[in-house]
């Protein structure tokens, strides 16, 4: 069985500073389809944003923002709790810093766990454990966190879920006209050197973030696949249907 792991970005989890139930709802109904098929693994955003729904603190400042992760960690992961348990299923928590990817033997303990929980069933949701990163231990942004993370416990693929759709040939946002590139192969070093651009409040990427983890992803022989959060439809048919209609699949394969 093919091992997936789906990261979902603050953007889509969050809508007017509150969590976005719905849309939490429609990405656990999808990751209980996505097993029937797959081994899946979620990476999830989103622990600050909770936080903030309960104190208002200002998250550019580094101490008040690990608080806020502190705090909002377990609400998010109550909601995730509550949606799977609506469809019988178990998730469990995997709170992680850049020291955990950092080594062999490191790397090796978070397999094992993976793989225990992925044996019996259990949909494993890892995160930056911002509560207590520091600059130096912080990997940086989930975007690349789950790249680092797929690549560790042998996943096959990478799937990001976003506000963004697609990459495309131009900035959408500027140009109407933009194509959206459905395959990629090969992402140029200047594409990488991009200013970020998060759409959101809380979010702490845009494409560039995405970009980095695709060429992870490629460096590692591995493929990832970015499509929107907000409209599931693209990556069912891509993942359940094998079609692809929407999104754009980073692979190392000619096609």
């Amino acid at each position: 069985m093919k091992r997936i792991v789906l990261k979902v970005g603050t953007a889509v989890l969050t809508e007017n500073l509150q969590i976005a139930e719905d849309r939490l709802a429609n990405i656990v109904k999808l990751l209980v389809d996505l097993k029937q098929k797959y081994e899946v693994v979620l990476v999830s955003s989103g622990a600050v944003s909770a936080g903030y729904t309960q104190l208002k603190l200002d998250k550019k400042i580094l101490q008040n923002k690990q608080a806020l992760a502190a705090i909002g960690q377990p609400l998010l992961m109550k909601k995730y709790r509550l949606a799977f348990g609506k469809h019988n299923e178990l998730c469990a928590q995997i709170l992680l810093t850049a020291a955990d990817l950092n080594t062999p033997k490191q790397n090796q303990k978070i397999k094992n766990t993976m793989n225990i929980l992925l044996e019996n069933g259990v949909v494993p949701i890892v995160n930056e454990n911002d509560a207590t990163a520091t600059e130096e231990l912080g990997v940086g942004d989930n975007d690349q966190l789950s790249a680092y993370v797929a690549c560790s416990i042998d996943a096959d693929m990478l799937l990001i879920l976003s506000d963004i759709d697609a990459y495309y040939d131009s900035d959408p946002h500027k140009n109407p006209a933009a194509k959206v590139r459905k395959i990629v192969n090969i992402i140029d070093s200047h594409e990488l050197e991009q200013v970020a651009s998060p759409h959101s409040e809380f979010a702490t990427g845009g494409i560039v973030t995405k970009l980095k983890a695709a060429s992870y992803m490629l460096t590692c022989k591995r493929e990832m696949f970015l499509a929107s959060g907000f409209d599931l439809s693209d990556v069912r048919s891509f993942l359940l249907d094998e079609k692809h209609l929407g999104g754009t699949l980073f692979t190392c394969k000619e096609g």
